[in-house]
Formats: C-alpha cells, sequence, structure tokens
C-alpha cells in the first residue's frame, strides 16, 4: 500500500514555464498528450495586454502521468525555447 501512498501524495498538476508567447492551450495540450490523458491545459495570460506570460500549467489525469511528462519534457526545446517544466506547488 505504500504506492499508493505515495501516488496520492504526488500532484497532478505540472507547472510549464519559458513558454513561447505564440504557443496555444492546443499545442501545448498535444505536447503532452504524448504522456497520457491532459484533463486541463491554460496558459497564465496578462489582464491588461491580454498576452500570454510565457507559463502556465497542465493537469494530467494521474500522478503517474504527471511525472512521466516532467522527466521526458523538461529541459526539451519547444518552439526555440527550453521549457521548464515541474510539479506545480500548491497554491
Amino acid at each position: 500500500s505504500d504506492m499508493f501512498t505515495l501516488e496520492a501524495q504526488m500532484s497532478q498538476k505540472i507547472y510549464v514555464g519559458n513558454l513561447g508567447f505564440s504557443i496555444t492551450n492546443e499545442a501545448r495540450s498535444e505536447k503532452f498528450s504524448q504522456y497520457g490523458t491532459v484533463s486541463s491545459a491554460k496558459v497564465i495570460m496578462d489582464r491588461d495586454t491580454n498576452r500570454s506570460k510565457g507559463f502556465g500549467f497542465v493537469e494530467m489525469s494521474s500522478a503517474s502521468e504527471a511525472s512521466d511528462a516532467i522527466n521526458a519534457l523538461n529541459g526539451t526545446d519547444f518552439d526555440g525555447r527550453q521549457m521548464n517544466v515541474s510539479e506545480a506547488k500548491p497554491m
């Protein structure tokens, strides 16, 4: 049952930083869905300029999928920038 506890503690939510401003939610979902089911993906927008702030969050359907995506994508190139991918910190 230790495995279950570990799974419960891991977040399914992933922080994604250093995104190009042209990256859409769809493009990002597609990238992450290689590692499992993406239940939500959103880019944080600047209210004043209505432009992407260059970071966002992706939620996977399980913690192990989130962990696979983080391990596979952190530091990789996405649209000419090195993505910063990590477990999202609780708000």
